[in-house]
């Protein structure tokens, strides 16, 4: 049933990024099958993360439509989530919709500055910073010096 569970939740996207699932974005940590019901267990990108409430409502929308009626959705903080829990296929997934995806790991970042992110566009890695915030807190905006196109990176944490 673990895994059905799981298929289900890959059709759960993330609100802000909708090309990605949450299995996708890794802030699926645990399902666990109890006498009472199903509790799903999830780490916000960040804390405070706005879309967490919309994610969890979508999990009880989706989990229903499957027939799981006594769904917990419960929301752990430590460890913190990170980029690194994000899967490859949605790294790809960012990149064909715009987004450039994380270029490192986190334990490998240390205090390195992020640069010389590819464009997800022209694969160009002649950009530049424009800010540090993008559409959403995770990203950060850059341009292609190259095909001047802008874009959002998917910042590593």
């Amino acid at each position: 049933m673990k895994k059905q569970i799981y298929k289900i939740l890959g059709n759960v996207t993330d609100p802000e990024v909708p090309v990605l699932s949450i299995l996708d974005l890794g802030i699926v940590r645990d399902v666990l099958i109890q006498d009472e019901g199903i509790e799903i267990v999830i780490t916000p990108t960040y804390s405070g993360c706005p879309a967490m409430n919309m994610i969890a409502m979508n999990i009880r929308i989706e989990m229903a439509t499957h027939g799981f009626e006594n769904v917990k959705i419960k929301e752990v903080l430590s460890p913190a989530w990170t980029t690194d829990w994000m899967s490859e296929e949605g790294k790809r997934k960012l990149k064909e919709y715009g987004i450039a995806p994380p270029q490192y790991r986190v334990e490998d970042l240390g205090l390195r500055i992020e640069k010389d992110i590819p464009c997800p566009l022209c694969d160009s890695t002649n950009t530049e910073l424009l800010s540090e915030f993008g559409s959403t807190s995770c990203k950060s905006l850059h341009r292609c010096k190259d095909c001047l196109e802008p874009f959002d990176y998917f910042k590593c944490h």
